[in-house]
């Protein structure tokens, strides 16, 4: 097993301040856990700018896409205890979704459709391979059917049952099984959670992973007590040549919509004790969670090799990392976009640039943390690879390299 040189790690701060004193990004919370110690914390910069107020190790944070793995681990938890089958049909319990119709041309008009091949199963939603799609990463007339059918995706301002209702309504872009196509297909699993066992997601979520773990700050709002903790979010405005702050309000109770795929507010320390339970196979702290061999499954690839050559958000993301069941997989380490590290690292991260990642081979977990807008749309990869205002999503390659850079052995 590696060892890792703390004086190397000792290095990354220096690194990273540029970007903040550039104003490139307001501020930065990370976590390094390496053999189940805490190598690194650094609270780097402002969780708000205007007020000059630091980041601090309890800085709450809208985590977007890292919702999706609480929510697939709580349905995990549900197939080890026979609720359900990775097979079953999710008609059963999600009979909005039964009889679905599928585009014939993806981007083409949203009445030419086709019956289903078949019907969506959990393993589809799991993989997002259920044919559901975003109106944000959608072109053709799709996009603005989901708009009109569901509200901004950021906001989520239907109760579930209306929201599922609303999603029934809409022709499915792909067969379901065809390909990976990311979208709402997390946010369907949480509505089959608060159905199979009729309560809301955020307290299943809170009884089945959150208490039991430890993590006190990870939920769907956050009391008025807490407001204070949100980090800003950040977006660059043009016209100012500067960051800006965003209207990004986290609810001070539970919100309309427990949204599972994007909803949640979490801390870095929160969020590292979800990645090191996964890093040890389903257990944290003599809790377990997970049987080790459902984790495996969960962070083996189940995408195809056809379905690896579609790009996602206009990028060969794929190329280098598979998809499991909620999680992304790094397999060709020197070709992935979206991890960084070893073969069978495994992690996700969200629309706002936080971002996470287990790494079985080296027994390290990272947990990066901040909160720069982005343009959602089917070609934001390339945006933030070369768009004005995005120069602040290069300091999370500098963190990934250096701490990779302080192993040896």
């Amino acid at each position: 097993m590696k060892t890792i040189d703390k004086t190397r790690l000792a290095q990354i701060p220096a690194a990273l301040q540029p970007f903040i004193d550039r104003r490139e990004l307001a501020g930065i919370v990370l976590q390094t856990w390496h053999r189940g110690e805490l190598v690194q914390a650094e609270n780097l910069g402002f969780r708000n700018l205007e007020t000059q107020t630091p980041m601090t190790s309890d800085t709450l944070f809208r985590i977007a896409s890292m919702s999706r793995v609480p929510t697939s681990v709580a349905v995990m938890m549900l197939v080890e205890e026979g609720k359900l089958a990775l097979q079953d049909p999710v008609k059963r319990w999600l009979p909005e979704l039964a009889n679905r119709q599928v585009l014939r041309n993806a981007e083409g008009p949203v009445d030419d459709t086709v019956p289903a091949n078949r019907d969506i199963t959990i393993d589809d939603l799991l993989t997002h391979r259920s044919g559901l799609a975003y109106g944000i990463f959608s072109q053709g007339p799709i996009a603005g059917a989901y708009f009109a059918a569901l509200g901004d995706p950021r906001v989520m301002g239907l109760p579930s049952d209306k929201w599922i209702a609303a999603l029934g309504t809409l022709p499915l872009s792909y067969q379901p099984g065809e390909r990976m196509n990311y979208g709402h297909s997390t946010d369907v699993l949480g509505v089959l959670l608060e159905r199979i066992e009729g309560k809301r997601l955020g307290v299943i979520l809170n009884e089945r992973i959150f208490a039991p773990l430890g993590m006190k700050d990870t939920g769907f709002f956050v009391p008025e007590g807490a407001q204070g903790r949100i980090a800003t979010t950040y977006g660059f405005d043009k016209a100012a040549g500067k960051l800006v702050p965003s209207a990004m309000p986290v609810s001070a109770t539970p919100p309309v919509f427990d949204a599972g795929g994007t909803g949640l507010v979490s801390s870095a320390p929160d969020y590292a004790r979800l990645a090191r339970m996964l890093l040890n196979e389903g257990t944290l702290d003599k809790v377990r969670v997970l049987r080790p061999e459902t984790v495996r499954t969960m962070a083996s690839n189940h995408l195809t090799a056809q379905q690896r050559t579609y790009p996602f958000i206009g990028r060969p993301i794929w190329d280098g990392m598979g998809f499991g069941l909620g999680l992304g997989v790094v397999d060709i380490p020197e070709k992935s976009l979206l991890g960084y590290g070893s073969r069978g690292a495994f992690g996700w991260p969200g629309a706002w640039g936080t971002w996470w990642q287990s790494d079985p081979a080296n027994d390290l977990a990272m947990v990066y943390m901040i909160q720069h807008e982005m343009p959602l749309s089917p070609d934001a990869g390339d945006v933030i690879a070369g768009g004005q205002g995005m120069a602040g999503r290069m300091a999370l390659p500098v963190y990934q390299k250096l701490t990779y850079g302080a192993l040896s052995g």
